[in-house]
């Protein structure tokens, strides 16, 4: 059965799949705008970008394509509300945003006809999001990669969110790794759509690094870890030399914070520096986030490959749900 389109405020996908927004400069336009040619959300991570590159990045973006732009911003950034507004400026079309939560975000949603789509964790976040305002929510589960918040599983999750959210499109995310998956979470459990990163990492068009998608390629289920982030929160990502010295409590402690992105860092490493260095291929000094199945991953498609199969493999088991 055909999947049916994902609608959030004035814009329609006409593939129910949204691409995660990944910092730093892992989702760019490169990514994001083939995506949204393929009739999904393209979306550009916009944390610990200068706020010029991120606006020239999503003009370049929209010269280039009709199709929908997002761009993924943490509220746990010092600069939320600059990087925000320049976003709209520079013309994207949806805000996504997670790692925290803004009650101000949605009243500047309104005020510019912006749709502010939220990511959360639980059930509670997600009823106050649809209150405030949210044009869409994204469950993000313990599977997905990068900042987690929550240690409880997707199938586990989602339910107890889908009793909640009713007015606007709930979103799936979180070590999603095929069509069958996507379908399961579309008409098993009422999803709307899905969001998925790891698996636009390990494509042709993913800007990082070739030994970045190297790391991917050749991870194994146990080299996936949790490790502590100075945002807070834990971060899944693989087991580089630089996450070994994490996970052993090494002492690794910046002399001097060259960025000052977060509002409130605990200074334990210097997070922003560590993802550069894994993006530009010092996978040794780098931190390396990813999504918890990205093992069962072992080839690099194109993106237009990526929506084919996953298209091609729910469509072929995809039911339309019956929601009580």
């Amino acid at each position: 059965m055909k999947l049916p389109p994902l609608t959030i405020g004035p814009f329609t996908a006409p593939i129910p799949l949204i691409q995660g927004g990944m910092s730093i400069r892992v989702s760019t336009s490169a990514l994001a705008v083939p995506v949204a040619e393929c009739g999904g959300i393209g979306t550009i991570g916009g944390s610990s970008i200068p706020t010029e590159d991120l606006k020239a990045d999503i003009r370049k973006a929209k010269s280039l394509t009709k199709g929908i732009i997002a761009v993924n911003i943490m509220y746990a950034m010092k600069n939320f509300y600059n990087l925000v507004m320049a976003s709209i400026e520079a013309g994207v079309d949806m805000i996504i945003t997670g790692a925290g939560f803004s009650r101000d975000i949605y009243k500047i949603g309104r005020e510019t006809n912006t749709p502010i789509v939220s990511i959360v964790s639980s059930p509670a976040f997600a009823k106050l999001a649809e209150k405030m305002g949210a044009a869409a929510i994204i469950v993000e589960a313990k599977e997905a990669g990068g900042h987690l918040g929550t240690d409880v599983a997707l199938r586990d999750l989602f339910p107890s969110i889908r009793e909640v959210v009713r007015k606007v499109p709930l979103i799936a995310a979180g070590g999603i790794t095929n069509g069958y998956e996507m379908a399961e979470l579309m008409d098993k459990y009422g999803a709307d759509g899905v969001q998925i990163a790891t698996r636009f990492v390990l494509t042709k068009e993913c800007s990082v690094s070739d030994a970045f998608k190297q790391t991917y390629l050749n991870a194994k289920k146990e080299d996936v870890v949790l490790i502590h982030s100075p945002v807070g929160m834990p971060g899944r990502a693989i087991r580089t030399p630089f996450a070994e010295k994490l996970l052993r409590g090494d002492d690794l402690k910046a002399k001097e914070c060259q960025f000052k992105c977060l509002k409130k860092c605990d200074h334990y490493y210097c997070i922003s520096d560590r993802l550069i260095k894994a993006h530009d291929g010092d996978i040794e000094n780098g931190l390396v986030f990813t999504g918890e199945n990205v093992y069962k991953m072992k080839e690099i498609l194109t993106v237009r490959e990526v929506f084919d199969m996953f298209v091609s493999q729910a469509e072929s088991v995809y039911k339309e749900p019956v929601i009580s």
